[in-house]
């Protein structure tokens, strides 16, 4: 098994290939291998899982099934993974909330970096703030400007507590002396849906998942003046 450095995402957003820490036999896989990917369908993270397992199912000869295991910042379903017979047939898809866990809770039922062995490190891709077209701010200025005119009353969506978008919309809070409510979702689509539909403000995104409604101009990205 090659084990690859391991990179430290701040404002990236990136996903590993890992595997239970096992001895790999030279025939492998003999039969079908289980990915979980530890977020509802239809994002990112599922997405790209699911075109890296057509890939290696064609490539490796065994089918290569994804199976969503969404909950608990991600946490259910590294469990299911560490869980699993160390066979190198269960794989994980891995992002920046597996570190930030290490750090949010004090109680895992597993030692990521003990448990989990790296296999291959697969896409970074940038994030993006996205606001409800209804709100009359066009630049990153003036959108600090707005909420600190109304402290406490925009809303921002993520994935979860202690999700990445989460915590880059807390630093973001910090950085520029604003105060915003935090809204919880089961997957960063559902709340990028509601941007789209004016019930949350806005979001820190990867920009893969928002793509297509940017395009639309169902949601806009902030931007610096200076860019």
């Amino acid at each position: 098994m090659i084990r690859l450095p391991r990179i430290a995402a701040t404002l990236l957003s990136c996903a590993a290939l890992v595997l239970p820490l096992a001895a790999q036999a030279a025939d492998y896989p003999t039969r079908p291998v289980k990915w979980i990917v530890p977020y509802p369908p239809a994002g990112t993270t599922d997405v790209l899982a699911r075109i890296v397992a057509q890939w290696l199912t064609e490539k490796m000869g065994q089918p290569f099934i994804v199976e969503n295991k969404p909950g608990a910042g991600n946490n259910i379903g590294v469990e299911a993974v560490v869980n699993a017979p160390a066979d190198g047939h269960t794989m994980l898809l891995v992002n920046p909330a597996n570190g930030i866990n290490a750090t949010l809770y004090k109680n895992l039922n597993f030692n990521f970096i003990r448990d989990i062995a790296p296999v291959a490190g697969l896409v970074r891709a940038p994030n993006v703030m996205e606001v409800t077209p209804s709100l009359p701010v066009k630049t990153v200025q003036e959108f600090i400007a707005y909420a600190k005119e109304r402290p406490g009353q925009l809303s921002f969506g993520s994935a979860g507590p202690g999700s990445p978008h989460h915590l880059f919309a807390e630093l973001f809070a910090s950085m520029t002396g604003t105060k915003m409510t935090h809204v919880t979702y089961r997957g960063s689509v559902p709340a990028l849906n509601d941007v789209v539909a004016g019930h949350i403000d806005f979001m820190f995104c990867d920009f893969a998942s928002a793509a297509g409604m940017l395009q639309s101009d169902k949601v806009r990205p902030r931007r610096n003046r200076r860019t």
